[in-house]
């Protein structure tokens, strides 16, 4: 029988040409007439003059085609037997942390015994954990992502990313931001692989992306904004396609795209057609793909934009989780899924990156006092251009309006608390309630982007 051992990513094999000895022993002498009965037919054609023997013709190619069937037929017919690769061993594209499957004494007598978890991902579906209460990385922990003056320009002289540098702590989940436009797909886009910088360099655990992508892809699981699905195949079969795409196999393989189904709540739909989902559905199918191979590295595009606020919450607790021992760099326009989960954020503004850094610092350095206004009904024109005086005033560092809800961002918190009423009053907008509020990390993008954070995307 064929056995096959995988060492790394290089597979060696017993026998010849990766046959077994049985199979060496039938195919060799077959191989050798065939060859001669050719060299016959050849011959036998060719003498008495060129003479056409038309009788003859016709039977050497039947015994040519009989014979030539025949190799094939008892390949099949012995099979191969691949064995199980070493106990612990990765298989050819396994990702870090992934053990092999090994069998025991009493294997012969039932399955294969199936590998552990890795730490990466837990070993039950992730339920949401408190805001900020999981343990942050290490200070000083090596880069997992790291980016150095990326540079994006695309036809036309469109400018996607302008220098951009910024390092992503491994172990940390890292939030990026920005206003539409601000390069946030681009960014991830190159690092995964899926398009070319036009300057700079990034890489991926170690790994430089533009020099070996192949090795930056077999350490990364991506999600991108609008994930797509075969939707000829079930939902279990697409991320066991992804699976064995990145080298996993037999017991291991079925494990993990059954952790990964459970992990996203898709366990019960798992045998649906996909083109049968919901868009929320194929969202949490991406991610499930995304996480099939346990990789160091992820990367996730809008991960939670189609689920419902269930979901949301779920997907959320797994990424926090992942804190630790798995990399995720995710980008989002609600700002709250970021001030919940994450431990540094990356606002992007116009292809730059205008500040990085840990959640709380910035929102110690950046989170000026707001004002909410909330003003009766009706009045979305006088709201407006109460808008746009607050906009000229020195003491107001940002104005947001949003669903009928007026937010300011101020420098001077007294000179504020002195002259909003007024000015306000000046308006003729008759309010509900004007209060001081605690600063987020809204306020923060709102103050140094100049767009309301809803906007962001």
């Amino acid at each position: 029988m064929l056995r096959s051992v995988h060492r790394g990513d290089v597979v060696s094999t017993d026998g010849l040409g990766g046959l077994g000895p049985e199979l060496v022993v039938l195919l060799v002498p077959l191989i050798a007439l065939q060859l001669g009965l050719m060299v016959l037919a050849i011959i036998d054609l060719l003498r008495d003059d060129r003479r056409v023997r038309g009788g003859n013709k016709g039977v050497w190619a039947v015994v040519i085609v009989f014979v030539s069937m025949v190799g094939p037929i008892l390949y099949f017919l012995v099979g191969r037997d691949e064995e199980p690769v070493e106990p612990g061993a990765p298989g050819p594209g396994a990702m870090a942390g992934w053990v092999a499957p090994t069998r025991t004494a009493a294997s012969d007598a039932g399955p294969a015994t199936t590998p552990e978890a890795p730490p990466g991902i837990p070993e039950h579906p992730a339920v949401p954990a408190p805001a900020r209460t999981a343990p942050s990385p290490v200070p000083g922990a090596p880069a997992a992502i790291a980016v150095e003056g990326l540079t994006k320009r695309y036809p036309g002289g469109v400018l996607a990313l302008d220098g951009l540098s910024m390092t992503v702590p491994e172990g940390s989940v890292f939030g990026l931001l920005g206003p539409n436009g601000a390069g946030k797909t681009t960014t991830l886009r190159l690092l995964a692989g899926l398009t070319r910088a036009t300057a700079g360099t990034a890489t991926v655990d170690a790994i430089p992306v533009s020099a070996d992508g192949l090795g930056v892809r077999r350490r990364l699981g991506y999600l991108e904004q609008d994930p797509r699905a075969y939707g000829w195949m079930t939902g279990r079969e697409q991320v066991r396609l992804l699976g064995r795409l990145h080298g996993l196999t037999g017991t291991g393989l079925d494990r993990a795209v059954s952790d990964a189904l459970a992990r996203v709540d898709l366990s019960d739909a798992a045998d649906r057609r996909a083109g049968s989902y919901s868009g929320g559905m194929r969202q949490r199918l991406g991610i499930a793909g995304a996480l099939v191979h346990r990789p160091p590295v992820v990367i996730l595009d809008e991960p939670v934009s189609s689920l419902d606020p269930g979901g949301r919450r779920d997907i959320l607790g797994l990424i926090a989780d992942l804190r630790g021992a798995t990399t995720v760099l995710f980008s989002t326009h609600v700002l709250a899924d970021v001030e919940r989960i994450c431990d540094r954020v990356g606002i992007l503004s116009h292809g730059r990156l205008i500040v990085e850094g840990p959640l709380g610092d910035l929102l110690d350095r950046y989170a000026q006092p707001v004002y909410r206004v909330e003003p009766e009904p009706g009045q979305a024109a006088a709201l407006q251009a109460l808008a746009d005086r607050l906009r000229e005033l020195d003491w107001v560092t940002g104005v947001g309006l949003e669903h009928g809800l007026l937010t300011v961002a101020v420098a001077d918190p007294t000179r504020a608390g002195r002259e909003l009423l007024t000015h306000i009053a000046d308006a003729d907008v008759a309010v509900v309630s004007v209060a001081r509020a605690r600063p987020t990390l809204e306020d923060v993008f709102l103050r140094l982007t100049g767009s309301p954070g809803g906007a962001a995307a």
